[in-house]
């Protein structure tokens, strides 16, 4: 079940590119044979099959392998795998029943026409959607949260990923140098284990006759014990550096010198270009140039570029929506809350499994969603995906991109100029000092 839904959560991230990239290769080529396979009715199906299967996962699949994962049969029954199934079956019965209940609540008070016991009944055709609903507006604000930290963090991630050039740097004489404290440090550990064990052993007579004597071999030993603490903890940052160093002189001067700034120039390039997308986006929204993403009408594959740059706006496109599920799955498990969820290798229990399924698979399904609402591409979420109510509020669509692209632009200007603002306020009050014990000096 969880990789059925890790296979869903891949398809809802892959819907919104294929679909771009179906649209430009019939725009390209509308009489080639090869692509007659490829058309509206069958992009159509993808999104249908995506929501409905997303649904199954989230609300069915999931659950039931949560409670089964958790159960441990009824009292009073042999224990087995036939008595956890009848638990979870009766668990996840009531927890639909309980959530059910609440959508119907909230459904009255948001739209109290469809509160009537026909609408009650109604459940596949307005209380699943409507619950989705709910979920993917959770997603998204997920995303509009963890996607500018991820921005700021993926930058980390590459600095630790890649190797940075040492301009300036002599790594072989520090290699050396570290080389050299390493066996100081051993060799000064090494003595003072040696006297511990070779110390001579004391009268106790002498204890008793003089306790200046026993006093000042307290001493002596708290001293040692608290030296070796130091060396041991020196000895761990030293093989920390020379792991580093070590990267560094294993590296090639191609890595270090043109892939490091390359990837830091593309991570700029792509984030810069959300950020103006979304600004054009807010403002083509508020003087109402841009329609709200809720999808209004029947969309053909292959008429027209939905770019004005042709493929290569397209090809864009693919590459910031990428960007976007990127970062944002960055920012979320790097998030602190996230400590105890992230999966961490062969220490990770099943149920610890299922939740990160069902976080993966609503940030997916509501990836379509955020490149729509922030303009980064104009084609339209086909399917139900295309009927969720929330997407048709203006106050929600707009809010969304002027938090966005002002959290985004805060964070990147924060992670830039924060070594530069600490030194500036380290002289300001570095000069206010001087100034008040100037004053103090004269008076």
């Amino acid at each position: 079940m969880c990789t059925f839904s890790l296979a869903i959560a891949i398809g809802a991230a892959l819907l919104l590119p294929l679909s771009i990239a179906s649209n430009e290769v019939l725009t390209l080529y509308p009489n080639s044979y090869y692509v007659k396979w490829l058309n509206s009715s069958l992009i159509q199906g993808l999104w249908n099959h995506v929501f409905l299967f997303s649904n199954l996962s989230l609300f069915v699949l999931l659950p039931f392998s949560y409670l089964f994962a958790e159960s441990a049969g009824f009292l009073g029954h042999r224990k087995g795998i036939i008595s956890r199934a009848y638990e979870t079956f009766t668990v996840f019965s009531l927890l639909a029943f309980v959530v059910l209940g609440l959508t119907y609540v909230i459904s009255a008070l948001i739209d109290p026409e469809k509160s009537s016991l026909q609408t009650l009944l109604n459940l596949g055709s307005y209380h699943l959607p409507f619950l989705y609903s709910c979920v993917s507006f959770m997603g998204v604000l997920l995303l509009l949260v963890c996607t500018p930290l991820g921005f700021v963090r993926l930058f980390g991630v590459v600095g630790q990923v890649l190797v940075k050039p040492h301009l300036l740097r002599d790594v072989n004489d520090e290699y050396h140098a570290f080389n050299f404290e390493e066996a100081s440090v051993r060799r000064k550990l090494g003595t003072n284990t040696s006297n511990y064990a070779d110390a001579t052993p004391y009268d106790p007579l002498k204890v008793h006759t003089s306790t200046q004597g026993l006093y000042q071999r307290r001493i002596n030993g708290s001293t040692n014990g608290h030296n070796e603490v130091v060396l041991n903890e020196r000895l761990r940052e030293i093989e920390s550096d020379q792991r580093e160093l070590d990267k560094l002189r294993s590296s090639s001067a191609f890595q270090r010198n043109f892939v490091y700034p390359i990837a830091m120039i593309l991570l700029l390039f792509l984030t810069g270009i959300t950020v103006l997308l979304v600004v054009q986006n807010t403002l083509e929204l508020l003087i109402g140039i841009k329609a709200l993403p809720l999808s209004t009408r029947q969309f053909t594959l292959g008429i027209s570029s939905l770019s004005k740059l042709g493929p290569l706006g397209a090809a864009l496109e693919v590459f910031i929506i990428f960007y976007l599920g990127a970062t944002s799955s960055v920012g979320f498990y790097t998030m602190p809350f996230m400590r105890h969820v992230r999966p961490q290798r062969r220490r990770t229990s099943l149920s610890q499994l299922i939740v990160n399924c069902a976080i993966v698979l609503i940030l997916s399904s509501a990836l379509p969603l955020l490149s729509r609402i922030l303009g980064i591409s104009n084609f339209d979420l086909l399917g139900d995906f295309g009927e969720i109510e929330w997407l048709g509020n203006f106050q929600i669509v707009f809010l969304y991109n002027l938090i966005f692209g002002t959290a985004t632009t805060l964070c990147i200007v924060n992670k830039f100029t924060a070594t530069v603002r600490r030194e500036l306020c380290a002289r300001l009050v570095e000069n206010y000092l001087l100034v008040i014990n100037y004053i103090s000096v004269i008076n």
